[in-house]
């Protein structure tokens, strides 16, 4: 008796034993099923910059690797609008925030799909993440359509810089067909009125004179526009060529040898001579050019318009990588610029003193030319203006090499600029 006893008990031991290790190893089994479905690491499933909360089912077969090569933004909310999948860039985007849609509009959006089934697109404007409610919103076009029966899918694409581009070119478009109908009208009137006035040679001559004058104001005008369309893209030279800075100086004085010398304007140079610059030729003397005539189209008579050179160096100028830098500054006495405007003046058409501008023919293209051809040599321009007492306009730009047949001997050093390069005496 005592025998069957033990023996009972033996059994039922072993029987619970049995029962306990199943009990563990199919939990152990769903465990590692459910790491294998879901990526097994925090509770969330990743997959190429995608992520799901591992409590929702997975997506239907080939869904995770047509969203990760989306450019859009994807998310996949859950019959209950929770997130269920969402790239990075929506949590960047700050379109997602504690596992739920952040932006109502799109929310709305994605329960009038799940209940109707039809495809939705719009365009939003979502505020930046981390930024002041007074910045600049984010321009987004969204796009909602049901995925499977449960489960529905947001494409959002930021269309920022496309909109801005638009604005620009608009603007661009505008402000040309503006300032081109100016001096065509002009001409227009003046050829009417040299028509009637055919028995008065003097005022045939004078209205020609004055036709002179705005054919001379277009053609400067559409040149301009011509070397704007040129460098706007700001990219980087393609072949490079050695550009002695002196010849550019000089370059830039000659041309502004008769406006300056009507107004007895005295133009110096001054600096380190010798120095190159590597880039496009023509596109840094238009931008040096239209520097020194700026200066000298807004200094009053009888001052002094000062070009400086220096090499300097690029981790103390831009705290990049260290290399050298060749800083050109034009400073001039004439009128000044505002703080409010100094902002505006690299824009295109855009004039501190418009009055001013037409007396002096300008377009209001000039600085931003400069401005694009500073960035797309990879350099800068800055301006530091007081009014009433001047400004200077600093150009910074890689240095370059001169080439092998003008570099100087071993031990000699280069000379002043202001010894090489004359200044320009005013005339009476």
């Amino acid at each position: 008796m005592d025998v069957n006893v033990a023996a009972a008990a033996a059994c039922a031991i072993a029987g619970l034993g049995v029962g306990l290790t199943a009990s563990i190893a199919f939990r152990w089994s769903e465990r590692e099923q459910a790491k294998g479905r879901y990526g097994g690491t925090n509770g969330r499933t990743r997959h190429q910059g995608l992520t799901t909360p591992a409590h929702e089912p997975p997506l239907p077969p080939g869904v995770d690797t047509v969203l990760s090569v989306l450019r859009s933004c994807a998310i996949v909310l859950g019959e209950g609008d929770e997130v269920v999948k969402a790239s990075s860039a929506a949590y960047a985007m700050g379109l997602v925030r504690g596992g739920a849609v952040a932006v109502d509009p799109m929310l709305a959006l994605a329960r009038a799909t799940r209940r109707d089934g039809e495809i939705r697109q719009v365009e939003l404007e979502v505020p930046r993440p981390g930024a002041a409610r007074a910045a600049e919103p984010l321009a987004v076009s969204v796009r909602v359509a049901p995925l499977g029966s449960r489960l529905v899918l947001v494409l959002v694409e930021d269309q920022t810089d496309r909109r801005r581009v638009e604005a620009v070119r608009r603007d661009f478009v505008a402000n040309v067909s503006h300032e081109l109908k100016t001096p065509v009208g002009a001409l227009s009137l003046l050829s009417e009125a040299v028509a009637d006035a055919s028995d008065d040679p003097e005022a045939v001559q004078r209205f020609a004179g004055r036709m002179q004058i705005e054919a001379t104001r277009l053609a400067s005008l559409v040149q301009e526009i011509i070397d704007l369309s040129r460098v706007q893209d700001d990219r980087l030279m393609v072949d490079p060529e050695p550009v002695a800075v002196d010849e550019l100086i000089a370059e830039a004085i000659d041309r502004c040898r008769q406006q300056a010398a009507a107004k007895q304007i005295l133009i110096a140079a001054g600096g380190i001579a010798g120095l190159y610059l590597h880039g496009h030729r023509g596109q840094l003397a238009a931008a040096l050019g239209n520097l020194v005539e700026n200066a000298v189209n807004y200094s009053p008579p009888r001052t002094r318009v000062a070009i400086a050179t220096r090499r300097i160096s690029s981790a103390a100028a831009l705290g990049e990588a260290d290399g050298e830098l060749i800083e050109i500054s034009v400073t001039d006495q004439g009128i000044g610029i505002s703080e409010k405007d100094r902002e505006r003046v690299f824009e295109r058409f855009y004039r501190v003193d418009p009055a001013r501008s037409r007396a002096t023919g300008g377009t209001g293209l000039g600085l931003s030319i400069v401005k694009h051809v500073a960035a797309s040599h990879g350099g800068t321009v800055s301006v530091w203006s007081v009014e009433g007492q001047g400004s200077t306009f600093t150009v910074r730009l890689p240095a370059g090499q001169a080439p092998a047949h003008h570099r100087l001997p071993a031990g000699e050093s280069a000379q002043s600029l202001s010894d090489t390069t004359p200044q320009l005496a005013p005339e009476a």
